[in-house]
């Protein structure tokens, strides 16, 4: 099977973090013998114009290739682009929503673009069962993009034996981050890391045991989690929770909110469910994490079910029926 991969973000070397995670999955569908060729926006500048450069080269690449399927990454503005592309070759469209893209369709000129790539797509695949509750149609699939295995392997800890507290993502009002540092700041001990940057930098800033690394390239995340006892991802609302997955896979323990996708696959073994708005639950959740220990072999065993091998193939499998059907 030949397919056309569209997707607003992908690494590249201004933002060698910029969409990371599809990586493994590109990679897994070509090692299930699929052909791959890829469309994609490697940058977060650029402003509209960027998109529709994207929408452009879809185009030119589906005239070049003729995929079987054009499979696309984010409802809108990937998806109209992928729709416009797929129509040219006469080929059928499969979307992907991943989060930011499904928020939008609150927001009513986003949502009437959003339409037409709802309504024309032949499959629609959601990363989360919550998030498929928030899509105005029913999606044919609920899979999210999975984890490599390999690349967040069990590593040692360090020799600290204060416990070590890891949140990774941006520091903004969603994540939740200062309501995180006055829960810990509660404990009276370890160490809280933040990896990540945005506007809620400075309320964090000069706070007793806790340090903002700032960005860091994805690569080099797995050596921050092996540092770490208990990766936190307390959010308003997360569609999916991709880090919190990925330090599960490396037998850490974390502490998740119950506003989204992690829900679904952190299970009371491999760590704590926690409503993002209770401070004082909050930081028992933090307290209770902590006590189970590192490495915790559950973790692992829960990400596991979340192997990328296993989402690659689940998705091609849905990409198939597309094409026949």
């Amino acid at each position: 099977m030949r397919i056309l991969f569209v997707t607003p973000m992908w690494p590249g070397r201004e933002d060698p973090d910029f969409g990371s995670f599809l990586v493994p999955l590109v990679d897994e569908l070509r090692r299930l013998g699929h052909t791959v060729d890829l469309v994609a926006i490697d940058h977060r500048s650029g402003g509209r114009g960027r998109h529709v450069k994207l929408a452009v080269d879809g185009i030119r690449a589906a005239r070049r290739t003729r995929p079987d399927v054009v499979f696309a990454h984010m409802l809108f503005p990937a998806g109209a682009g992928a729709l416009i592309a797929a129509r040219s070759v006469r080929a059928p469209l499969v979307v992907m929503a991943h989060g930011q893209d499904v928020a939008n369709l609150d927001r009513r000129a986003l949502r009437i673009a959003s339409a037409p790539v709802l309504r024309g797509a032949r499959a629609l695949i959601a990363n989360s069962r919550w998030l498929a509750a928030r899509l105005p149609r029913t999606p044919d699939a609920i899979i999210d993009c999975g984890v490599d295995l390999d690349a967040f392997a069990p590593r040692p800890r360090g020799d600290d034996p204060a416990p070590h507290f890891l949140c990774i993502g941006s520091l903004t009002e969603r994540k939740n981050v200062v309501a995180l540092a006055d829960a810990f700041a509660r404990l009276g001990e370890g160490r809280l890391t933040f990896l990540g940057d945005g506007p809620l930098r400075p309320a964090l800033e000069g706070r007793a045991r806790v340090h903002l690394e700032g960005r860091v390239p994805h690569d080099e995340v797995p050596h921050w989690i092996a540092r770490a006892d208990v990766i936190c991802q307390p959010s308003l609302t997360e569609a999916f929770g991709q880090a919190a997955l990925e330090a599960m896979a490396m037998e850490r323990t974390v502490v998740a909110t119950i506003e989204g996708g992690p829900s679904e696959f952190v299970t009371p073994a491999a760590g704590v469910l926690v409503d993002p708005t209770d401070r004082d639950a909050l930081a028992r959740a933090l307290e209770d994490a902590a006590r189970r220990g590192t490495p915790h072999a559950a973790a692992r065993d829960a990400a596991a079910a979340h192997d990328v091998r296993l989402q690659a193939a689940r998705m091609a499998d849905v990409l198939q029926v597309a094409v026949t059907g």
